[in-house]
This record gives C-alpha cells, structure tokens and sequence, in this order.
C-alpha cells in the first residue's frame, strides 16, 4: 500500500548520537549516568530552541522533530503530548550497515512512543557492496511492511556515500556531488522501491540543480507514489550552503521542507557547553536559525502565516 505525505514538513533534527557524544562532548560510550544526564539535556535545549521557534510564528502544523529513544524519550513524549509532529529513529547510530537500534525488538519501541514518523538513516551506493545492499533492502522491506500495516509514516534518509572509484572518475567530492550523486540518488530509489520499501517522505541531500530536484521528485512520485514527498537535509554544512540548497528545491513541487539538524544547533549548543551563553540565549539562537530555514519555504512575515 502506497500512501504518500505531501503536506509542507519542517524538520528539527536532533537524533545525532555517536557523532554527537564525540564531537560536543569528547566522550566515549558506554557513558556513566551523570554523562547520559548531561546528553540529554543538550538534546531538551534543542527542544526549547524548537518550541520557541514555533511560539515565534513557525506553523505549529508543519513543524516536526526528530529525536532518539535513548536521549529523548521524554522529549518524545512531550511532543506528542503538546501536538507536534514526531519523528523517531530506529537505525542503530555511527555503523556503515543499515541495522535496527534494537534488533528484533523495533517493533515494541514503536509502539511504545507512538511517533509520527518512524526514520532511518541509510547508507547505499548502487555501485557499491551489492550484498550489503541486499541485505539492508530487506531489513528496510520489514520496516516498510510494518510500519504500513501500523499505519505510521515512514521517513527515509538516503545517504550516498562515494566509492573511491567513483572519486577516481570524476575527479573529486565536489565534482562527484554536482556530477555523479543525483544520477546514482535516482538510481537507490528506484532499486529501493523495486524492493518494496515505500516511504512516505525521502529524506534528500541537497542538490544544486533545480531540474535535478525535479527528476528526483519524478522519481520517488513514479508508478502512482503521487502523495511522496521530499525533504532537504543540511549535512552539517554552512549557513550558506544549506540556504542554497533550500532555495533551489523549495521551488519544486514535490519538496515540502527540510530537515537541518547540526547547522541549526551546533554551534551555539558548543557555546553553551563552554559557557559562553546561556541557556536562554542558545534555546533563542536555535529557535532564529529554525525559522530562518522556515522562511525559505514560507518567506510571507510571521503575522501573515
């Protein structure tokens, strides 16, 4: 069954964890359970960032986030509770193949949260481990299935990793992003439906091109899939950058927002672990740099939404 989510969609991403623990924190887990306090409340600062954006004009309806289970399961629930829209993790953070936080047991976490979205982060090259692929595409057939017959949405972030021979041919990352990464991105959706794994709303790193976010959006919507939607993740670039890529696919039918996590909150959430600012200062920080991306998509002023 192919349903399909379409509505517009602002994403605050904030499920980050092995990266997280070691680049904000300097830590290596196991952690102890004054450093599992400490991460997490990192991640409810985020959340007040969030919560300020919307009472500062962000639409209530369109504004989402994107939390773990294991630093944010009472953010999870306080989101619910307050009538956000959810979206949980189930990947297991920081492995090269796609595999279940929990392993067998993803099904239970579910539905203990109830989230609104259940996400994945997945890395697949078609020209990469053609096992690893096969065996991730059927663990992501599972997930669809179940999610489907739940009736949860599904959100999929689709990232392509290089090969070095594909490095090799093209002459680098940046001519492999401009050159290479749409045409191989359209290539994992299709063999990823083909495999019957069906989200509601890929999850999409950011393109230059406007006519490849068009082929992308003609992609994820083939064979009936009219209601899929497309979001624009920010791979912890620059302000800059990450302006850019908005820019060009807020313009095309069929991407309906954005998910930019650490260009959002990084920097100011390291300025608070140095205490730098205060916690006030950095929720406001967040909230600015959340409605900025919000502005691209919904640029009327905040007393006309």
């Amino acid at each position: 069954m192919i349903n399909g989510y379409d509505r517009p969609l602002y994403v605050l991403p904030f499920d980050h964890r092995s990266s997280y623990i070691k680049g904000l924190f300097n830590w290596q887990q196991p952690l102890t359970a004054e450093q599992t306090g400490e991460v997490a409340a990192s991640k409810h600062l985020i959340y007040e960032g969030f919560k300020k954006a919307v009472e500062d004009g962000v639409r209530r309806d369109r504004a989402a986030i994107l939390v773990d289970e294991e630093f944010g399961a009472e953010i999870l629930r306080d989101a619910a509770s307050s009538g956000y829209i959810t979206c949980m993790s189930i990947e297991k953070s920081g492995v090269e193949e796609f595999q279940f936080e929990y392993g067998e047991d993803f099904a239970y976490h579910l539905e203990k949260f109830n989230p609104t979205f259940g996400k994945v982060l997945v890395r697949y090259n078609p020209e990469g481990n053609a096992e690893m692929n096969k065996r991730q595409a059927g663990r992501l057939r599972r997930l669809s299935e179940y999610l489907a017959k739940t009736s949860r949405l599904f959100m999929f972030e689709l990232l392509l990793p290089p090969e070095k021979a594909q490095l090799q041919r093209v002459g680098g990352q940046e001519a492999y992003d401009r050159e290479l990464r749409p045409k191989l991105m359209i290539e994992t959706i299709r063999a990823l439906q083909d495999a019957e794994v069906e989200p509601d709303v890929w999850k999409i790193e950011g393109l230059d091109v406007r006519q490849d976010c068009e082929k992308v959006v003609e992609a994820v919507r083939r064979d009936g899939r009219t209601k899929v939607g497309c979001i624009i993740l920010g791979r912890g670039s620059d302000e800059k950058d990450v302006l850019r890529w908005l820019q060009t696919a807020a313009g095309v039918p069929g991407f309906i927002g954005f998910a930019v996590g650490r260009t959002t909150w990084w920097d100011t959430l390291a300025a608070w672990r140095r205490k730098e600012i205060s916690s006030e200062a950095a929720a406001a920080q967040i909230a600015r740099r959340f409605h900025e991306w919000a502005d691209v998509f919904e640029p009327a002023p905040a007393g006309n939404r």
